[in-house]
């Protein structure tokens, strides 16, 4: 099954100088220009969380908070050689794996890490935008399942791709959440987190199954269009908790937190006209008077 949790980041640990040592988390992305999205919303929400990010380009897109307009695709070769130069020079306490683009990248990545005995890896199979364009190619869903869910300590699908991963209709209750997520844990993973935010209700539950069985986070809905990198961000604040120690449950339940605070204050921030970034510094900048 998928990575350890753990790895050698666990515990916290103090370096010359006295100083907590600062975790670092690598991100395996595609960029976002809008700075909602992709690498960008990884990088920020890890600094909120308090790690060093690091980041290496799956792909470029040409998209803003109406929509994507274009996709570049970065050599799969190449995207290998960006995380072997990481892993080559600096110790990456977690890897967060994103927007992958084809089987090609797909296969890099899981070849490259086979080689990685660093920490967890935390997988957002990020196949389709906010606004419903594709982000993932029709033959990568194969090559992300045989070679990158093995690898995986969580994934973090929404309802849309748990159901393209499965090749079933999406859930729409807790009780088909309930069944799918097992299904996902059948794939590989060491955890699958099944995100309900697609679902029909006023409430926005997520689903953990793990070895040791199903556990629901809870979540109130916030009426709000500011959603564009929620998955992004949700899934990088997993690594950057799991990174600093903490424990599979209380990572995901941080993080879940941290994400709902960043929904719920995201009308501080004035950008674009369509689905707007949550507000990844929320606890870090001050709030001005209206």
């Amino acid at each position: 099954m998928g990575r350890s949790e753990a790895g050698t980041s666990a515990g916290p640990r103090i370096v010359s100088g006295g100083f907590a040592m600062i975790r670092n988390v690598l991100s395996i992305a595609g960029s976002d220009p809008s700075g909602g999205a992709g690498i960008q919303a990884d990088l920020k929400a890890f600094a909120a969380r308090g790690v060093y990010g690091m980041a290496a380009l799956t792909a470029l897109t040409a998209q803003n908070t109406t929509g994507v307009f274009g996709v570049h695709t970065v050599p799969a070769a190449f995207v290998a050689d960006q995380i072997r130069a990481v892993f080559a020079d600096i110790r990456v306490d977690a890897v967060k794996i994103g927007m992958i683009a084809n089987a090609e990248i797909a296969t890099a990545i899981a070849d490259v890490l086979a080689a990685y005995d660093g920490g967890p890896v935390v997988l957002d199979p990020v196949m389709i935008a906010k606004g419903g364009a594709p982000l993932l190619e029709p033959d990568a869903v194969e090559a992300l399942t045989k070679n990158l869910l093995p690898r995986a300590s969580i994934i973090t699908p929404n309802l849309p791709e748990a159901a393209a991963l499965l090749g079933e209709a999406p859930a729409l209750n807790r009780t088909s959440m309930a069944r799918q997520a097992k299904g996902l844990l059948a794939l590989g993973p060491s955890r699958a987190l099944l995100k309900g935010g697609h679902l029909d209700s006023d409430e926005s539950p997520d689903v953990l199954a793990s070895p040791e069985g199903l556990y629901w986070f809870e979540g109130a809905r916030t009426a709000t269009r500011n959603t564009h990198g929620t998955g992004c961000t949700l899934s990088s604040a997993i690594a950057a908790e799991l990174a600093k120690g903490q424990a599979p449950r209380e990572a995901m339940a941080a993080a879940k937190n941290y994400l709902s605070a960043a929904i719920a204050t995201s009308a501080a921030l004035t950008v674009g006209s369509g689905h707007g970034p949550v507000h990844h510094f929320h606890n870090l900048w001050p709030q001005e008077p209206a």
